[in-house]
């Protein structure tokens, strides 16, 4: 018998033996009666049997109570969870039916990767170790298309994926190589693994283009979280047959806004407006404030084309240097945005306040306006600064407002986590030139005020529906209160740049870290401090369960004020419209299902939006090697040191081997490494003085070494 084909029967026999021992677990078996169980007959066969039992007995796998009678060692036979791949090749299964990770060692994987949803087998733990288990079937793939280098060898290829947990080279047989040189960038997509087979068989799909290029670059970063470059053109057809004419008959049905002042608020670059602020004084002396967004719940409808791919993607990706829309520019540039002098189909939250921002009378509707002006945030600060302009009136009462709204709801607990967003300027083929840090001023604190209030009020709406006992499914957006652990360790971590965190409750937390928020603007730890105050946190997640969010301290919030980019704020749009004409409860279990699929995709968002950054970082620094920088330590790791250029906010790694003054060691509760023999100490927020060493653009890796004689 041939080595490979051994080996390939060894493994379906390994699996087969451990099925039938699973399925009696309280039974001993040898080897001639698991041959009976499996029909197998011939003495070869039987032979190969009885090796898997010892092998896997001497594992830990089986246990062998008489000699030659083998049983199962199980934990709890069959759980299923997330995998999550080591560089090792080995993974963990994440479940939440048990307390621990399981280990899979490399040859139990069955050809499961990163991210896969399994159903596993597990053993019983061995010595009080981790327990361990192997992948028995793939529930679900996470992902089935990779970007990465092309090979050619003759008439076949190989796909080398950027994908660091991705392990293995996809084989691409000569059918499958399409217009693809060798060098190339490009995505293929998987269509074949079979049992035994080293690696997975593909296609290329895309060619990307040379590595190194920018939109190679950028579109190979895209794929590496699972986000389409572009859409399907039967989505593209649908959205262009939707029609932009608004008919009296719709207008009919709305209440109509296109007389009163409107207008939008942005940033310069925008071409997606899908929030806009109408003001309107009252005879009574109070003010009617409405918080317009895109209807776009009336173009797309469910289980259309386009419902579907918005659900799917579930947000637009905003990388450094383009937007992937969640829609079609056809609907987020075109029929649903609030561009000036238009009429167009809203959704909206409208307002009677006094004078002291209290809310006398709320309105929830579809709606039609005709924005009046398009601000940039830039031209609607110079109105807020020099008091004059076009609709300086409104903009000021506007603005008087929103600081009332804000005061009470950081008197109520809300934490102001203001973080440096640093922004490249770049030439037009998309190099950067330059960096400079965003700047938040009153015109963008005014509209994320009204926004978070329309969001507050309409969650409260619908979470106060109805009799006491009877909910109504919602799309929440919750915040948990943060892990006591993780504060702890940060308190103690503040309080070396001499600042206290008081976590006597939950007030008094946030109270806090306020003030450590306001204290450290424009001080070198800023960053380092803010970013670690914010991975203290618990992360907002979308949910249908009812729950508060921590940071803003609201008792309700959802998402209802981006629907041309986030597809939960177009669930709650659907829901509110369906509960505002006295509709039943949509099912819980199916909008669960998609709040948690948003949730990962946001999630996968905000890591590709990442990659861009360190991307056009790498590709700032890369004409500066050998150049010095100060810099603060803003991470640390047992193979290196994470350094921030204080000028230009580049981020890169001082490898510990390349350390030479000494031999240092991560020491994790104390954020910070020590050298073994001088006792030297780098910690988080340290000043260092650094010397830019290598850039790899496609690793998207900036290597820095110390500069030593610096004190």
């Amino acid at each position: 018998m041939a080595k490979k084909t051994m080996k390939g029967l060894r493994q379906i026999f390994t699996q087969l033996v451990v099925n039938i021992l699973s399925q009696h677990p309280n039974q001993a078996l040898n080897y001639k009666q698991i041959s009976a169980k499996l029909n197998i007959n011939d003495e070869e066969s039987r032979k190969v049997i009885l090796e898997v039992l010892r092998a896997e007995a001497k594992q830990g796998t089986l246990s062998e109570p008489t000699p030659g009678k083998f049983q199962i060692k199980a934990l709890k036979t069959f759980v299923v969870g997330r995998v999550d791949m080591a560089a090792s090749g080995s993974a963990y299964v994440i479940t939440p039916e048990l307390d621990q990770d399981v280990y899979i060692a490399p040859r139990k994987l069955r050809n499961a990767l990163n991210g896969d949803t399994v159903k596993i087998f597990v053993y019983a733990k061995n010595n009080g170790r981790q327990p361990e288990g192997e992948v028995v079937e793939i529930l679900e793939r996470t992902k089935w298309e990779y970007s990465g280098l092309v090979t050619l060898e003759g008439k076949f290829g190989f796909l080398v994926p950027d994908d660091r947990k991705m392990l293995h080279d996809i084989f691409i047989p000569q059918q499958g190589l399409k217009n693809v040189k060798d060098g190339d960038k490009a995505i293929a997509r998987i269509t074949d693994w079979p049992q035994g087979a080293k690696n997975p068989i593909g296609e290329i799909i895309h060619v990307l283009g040379r590595p190194g290029e920018n939109n190679t670059e950028m579109n190979a970063i895209l794929a590496d979280f699972g986000f389409p470059i572009m859409f399907p053109e039967n989505v593209e057809t649908e959205a262009n047959q939707l029609s932009d004419v608004i008919t009296s008959e719709e207008i009919s049905k709305r209440r109509d806004f296109r007389a009163v002042t409107t207008f939008t608020i942005d940033p310069a670059d925008a071409k997606d407006f899908d929030d806009a602020i109408s003001f309107k004084k009252l005879e009574n002396g109070n003010y009617e404030i409405g918080v317009h967004i895109a209807d776009v719940s009336h173009y797309v409808q469910p289980d259309t084309l386009l419902d579907r791919e918005a659900q799917e993607r579930g947000t637009s990706v905003y990388l450094v240097d383009r937007v992937i829309p969640m829609l079609p520019e056809r609907l987020s540039n075109g029929v649903c945005s609030l561009r000036p002098n238009e009429e167009k189909l809203t959704f909206s939250a409208v307002f009677e306040m006094d004078g002291k921002a209290n809310i006398i009378n709320e309105w929830f509707g579809r709606t039609v306006i005709n924005s009046d002006r398009r601000f940039t945030y830039e031209e609607a600060q110079e109105i807020l600064e020099g008091k004059d302009g076009q609709f300086a009136d409104e903009l000021l009462t506007l603005n008087k407002l929103a600081y009332i709204l804000r005061d009470h709801r950081f008197a109520l607990g809300a934490i102001n986590f203001e973080t440096t967003e640093v922004k490249f300027k770049l030439d037009a083929k998309g190099k950067p030139i330059g960096v400079y840090v965003k700047e938040r001023k009153d015109a963008h604190k005014l509209i994320e005020d009204f926004m978070l209030l329309a969001n507050r009020r309409v969650a409260e709406y619908v979470a106060k529906l109805g009799p006491k006992k009877r909910t109504y499914t919602f799309v929440y957006r919750v915040h948990d209160a943060p892990d006591e652990t993780m504060l702890l360790k940060f308190s103690e971590f503040a309080s070396r740049f001499g600042y206290k965190i008081s976590t006597k409750s939950h007030k008094e937390i946030s109270k806090s870290l306020n003030f450590l928020m306001d204290d450290v603007v424009g001080k070198k730890e800023q960053n380092v401090l803010t970013q670690l105050a914010i991975r203290s946190m618990a992360k907002a997640i979308y949910t249908t369960k009812k729950s508060s969010h921590y940071g803003l301290a609201f008792d309700y919030y959802t998402h209802f004020t981006s629907p041309i980019r986030r597809y939960p704020d177009v669930l709650s749009h659907r829901l509110l419209a369906q509960y505002l004409v006295n509709g039943k409860s949509a099912n819980e279990a199916q909008y669960e299902k998609m709040c948690e699929h948003s949730s990962q995709m946001e999630k996968k968002a905000a890591e590709a939006e990442r990659a861009s950054v360190k991307y056009k970082q790498a590709e700032y620094l890369k004409d500066n090697i050998g150049e010095e920088f100060e810099g603060v330590v803003s991470g640390v790791t047992e193979w290196g040191m994470y350094v921030e250029i204080i000028d230009n906010k580049c981020e890169g790694m001082i490898r510990l081997r390349d350390m030479n003054d000494d031999f240092y060691v991560l020491d994790e509760a104390n954020y910070c490494i020590i050298g073994q023999r001088k006792k030297k100490k780098y910690q988080l927020g340290d000043t260092v003085k650094i010397k830019v060493k290598a850039v790899n653009l496609i690793k998207r890796q900036i290597d820095f070494v110390m500069v030593l004689n610096h004190q």
